[in-house]
């Protein structure tokens, strides 16, 4: 009791916990009472309001929630038999839950063939991004591939070419790690300024999962490959665009993977099944799906994507080509873009951080557009290339704020503001914008995308 109390003491800093230490001294001496049941009533009320949807929408659009009578009046689900066992031989999530989903960027991307479906962070918690929501990117349209028919080369600088069965390498020992995958194109849209306006659409070609395959060093020491001379690997998809990406033979033989798994199950065929290329840290692009070829050489190939796509404009002019690291980023999920504040009093503030370079260090979270910082909790586990779940307690007071998070990698890496990124990359870039995102809260509650300078 003595721990919910002061918890409710922060939550209410009335003031600084004054009130909450003299309910704790009353209540040890003489019990509880009504003023302090009352007192604890509207504490839990301040603590739970809602942000946007979800539970308050629901009490605001069914007159009778509310109070006792729906704790003591059973409902038809109390009172009746549900659905028998495997009613769905592949579970769903709930009808109630049907607006989570992913989402097109309308005008973004209008072919059918080359598509875009933003993850909805919003909405998720945790760190695990669910299969069914995982963002899709895709360069000419997706195939359910049969993995009977699939087969996967590899050749180049190595001593014995061989072709892989999906049996093959599913007999090879295996390894499960969880790595987030981010687009090279996440948050393209706010380079130039604020322009689309929830979390979902400005971070949303982001996701984070459990993968399991065999390490890709492993395929490369059975085929013996030419360790003097092989500098970079060719990985090549089996899709219609014969997607094809360069990663330096040091990232081949570290912790890249071949996999056929993502979170505990075969791989869904929007994100490569049977078999894709994991290359944690590195943009989504070279993380090859439909994988079927993988060629050892001894310099960049500067294929097509790698020349005219993915590329970083810099300010002179000049093209940077194989920005494979996606550099430590972070942003605020809830309270957000699109959602509503019910009303003044505490707020959890919750988002996410990563890095490509390893672990996430520090998460600190500002209020005041970016005057002041203090350090947010990072839940655990805080893994090497994983999204990291951050908290921060906050009160609102019904004034105008501007949320922020900055992540700080363990190479010392502070996520820049959008005007420092800007004097090194310039206005006109598309990818790899890692800038400070910023979450204005008007007096209505109302929460909208700016850009603090």
């Amino acid at each position: 009791m003595t721990d919910l109390l002061k918890k409710i003491g922060r939550i209410q800093n009335a003031p600084e916990n004054y009130v909450c230490d003299a309910l704790i001294a009353e209540v040890n001496v003489d019990g509880m009472n009504a003023a302090r049941r009352s007192f604890l009533r509207k504490s839990f009320a301040a603590a739970t309001a809602a942000v946007g949807s979800g539970a308050a929408v629901a009490a605001a659009d069914h007159p009778g929630y509310g109070g006792e009578e729906i704790i003591l009046t059973l409902p038809k689900h109390s009172t009746s038999l549900g659905h028998p066992v495997a009613y769905a031989p592949y579970g769903m999530p709930s009808k109630y839950e049907a607006n989570l989903q992913r989402r097109e960027s309308p005008g973004l991307t209008k072919r059918r063939e080359s598509g875009v479906a933003f993850t909805p962070l919003q909405g998720l918690f945790g760190i695990i991004t669910p299969s069914g929501l995982h963002f899709e990117r895709h360069h000419a349209g997706w195939h359910d591939i049969d993995p009977a028919s699939h087969r996967l080369m590899i050749n180049g600088l190595v001593a014995e070419p061989k072709i892989y069965t999906v049996g093959d390498l599913m007999r090879l020992p295996s390894v499960s790690r969880m790595h987030f995958i981010e687009c090279g194109a996440n948050t393209a849209m706010d380079w130039g300024g604020p322009s689309v306006p929830s979390v979902q659409y400005t971070h949303g070609m982001l996701a984070c999962s459990e993968f399991t395959g065999v390490p890709l060093s492993l395929l490369l020491d059975d085929c013996g490959i030419d360790r003097k001379n092989a500098k970079f690997i060719l990985a090549e998809g089996s899709d219609g665009a014969s997607l094809t990406r360069t990663i330096p033979i040091e990232r081949a033989l570290d912790d890249v993977m071949v996999a056929w798994g993502m979170n505990g199950e075969m791989l869904r065929p929007e994100n490569g099944y049977p078999l894709r290329l994991v290359v944690p840290g590195a943009q989504g692009v070279s993380w090859v799906k439909w994988l079927r070829r993988i060629e050892v050489g001894d310099a960049p190939y500067a294929t097509r994507e790698e020349s005219t796509q993915y590329v970083d404009l810099m300010p002179d002019g000049l093209l940077r080509q194989y920005s494979l690291i996606q550099e430590c980023k972070s942003v605020i999920t809830t309270p957000s873009g699109g959602q509503r504040l019910l009303d003044k009093g505490f707020y959890n503030i919750t988002g996410l951080a990563w890095s490509g370079r390893g672990k996430i260090s520090r998460v600190d979270v500002s209020t005041d557009g970016g005057h002041n910082w203090q350090a947010a909790r990072m839940e655990s586990p805080v893994l090497s290339k994983c999204l990291t779940r951050f908290n921060f307690d906050w009160r609102w007071d019904g004034k105008t704020s501007i949320l922020q998070s900055r992540a700080i990698d363990e190479t010392g890496y502070v996520q820049p503001k959008i005007n420092e990124l800007r004097a090194v990359r310039g206005n006109r870039s598309v990818y790899h914008n890692n800038a400070i995102q910023s979450w204005r809260v008007e007096t209505s509650g109302e929460v909208i995308n700016v850009q603090i300078s």
